[in-house]
């Protein structure tokens, strides 16, 4: 699927799950049913289809690195501008989760394969599941902890939460025994169950997608969303350099750094209380603008690669 017609299938997803959502035609947890089937049947496809055709190389620690690096680079950008800005506690957390984690594999895997090509998701595979996972599972966890009143979760409960995600298992069978060319109706299954996900993600996101402006927090949502779509990749271009990424490999590590919020953080600071319009604000915006940054994201990376 070229570009072009990916971004036609979203627009098209998008605006028929944001009519559908305001008729009475589809259950109200529709949109809940739809990510559980991506998250447990097309994530874990699209994992075992590209992590086998992994070659371990040092610059593969890069893409692994930079979501935590972003993530420090995150922490600075956010508490200088709360203090600037004077922030609330809970403007300042959602803040942190949404702008330190990005929706690498719901809306990143379909955007990379779009933009950049199939041999590309398999980078975008190392980044999420090293990297944007494991900051939610454990970072994320904190800063929701911490700034919600609930106690802090252990070493046992964060590696709970992780074996219980089904693209950990998928990662580790395909890290381990899933072959490289695995027979043609293994493959052939897998492509068609990975390539579901970005018309699944974009009707569901259609489905909860809120663009209310919240107008007591203007100021808070324009620097994340200044910070998530232009600073985040900015920062992620330097980092691929440093460790001599090739150029395949540069443009899905910063394009991964370019998408929007990830659901799963807005929806864990509003399950806690943090802030939720904001949360959900930055989503739903963050959504809508990067159908325009991310093509200007690979365009740039084209001609700096080129």
């Amino acid at each position: 699927m070229v570009a072009w017609d990916a971004f036609a299938l979203i627009l098209a997803m998008l605006g028929l799950g944001m009519a559908l959502g305001r008729t009475t035609l589809l259950p109200a947890n529709a949109s809940e049913t739809l990510n559980l089937v991506v998250l447990y049947v097309c994530l874990p496809a699209a994992v075992l289809l590209y992590v086998p055709r992994l070659h371990m190389e040092w610059s593969l620690l890069g893409v692994a690195l930079t979501p935590w690096l972003l993530m420090g680079a995150t922490w600075v950008l956010v508490t200088l501008a709360a203090r600037a800005w004077k922030f609330r506690r809970d403007e300042y957390a959602v803040l942190l989760l949404c702008v330190g984690l990005c929706n690498s594999s719901f809306i990143g895997y379909p955007m990379v394969r779009a933009l950049l090509g199939e041999d590309s998701v398999q980078y975008a595979v190392v980044y999420d599941q090293f990297g944007t996972f494991m900051l939610l599972s454990t970072v994320g966890i904190y800063v929701v902890a911490r700034y919600s009143g609930d106690a802090t979760p252990g070493a046992r409960e964060i590696a709970s939460r992780i074996a219980r995600f089904p693209p950990a298992w998928a990662l580790l069978f395909g890290l381990t025994l899933m072959p490289e060319q695995p027979p043609e109706w293994i493959a052939s299954g897998l492509r068609r169950l990975a390539e579901a996900m970005l018309p699944l993600v974009m009707l569901a996101v259609g489905l909860s997608i809120q663009l209310r402006l919240p107008r007591d927090e203007i100021r808070p949502l324009a620097t994340g969303l200044v910070l998530k779509l232009l600073v985040m990749p900015a920062l992620a271009v330097p980092i691929s350099l440093a460790f001599g990424m090739s150029d395949t490999m540069l443009r899905a590590n910063v394009l991964e750094s370019a998408m929007p919020t990830m659901i799963s953080a807005a929806a864990l600071a509003m399950a806690h209380g943090l802030a939720p319009r904001l949360a959900a604000a930055l989503v739903g915006y963050g959504i809508v603008l990067c159908l325009f940054t991310l093509p200007a994201w690979a365009w740039l990376l084209g001609r700096l690669t080129s």
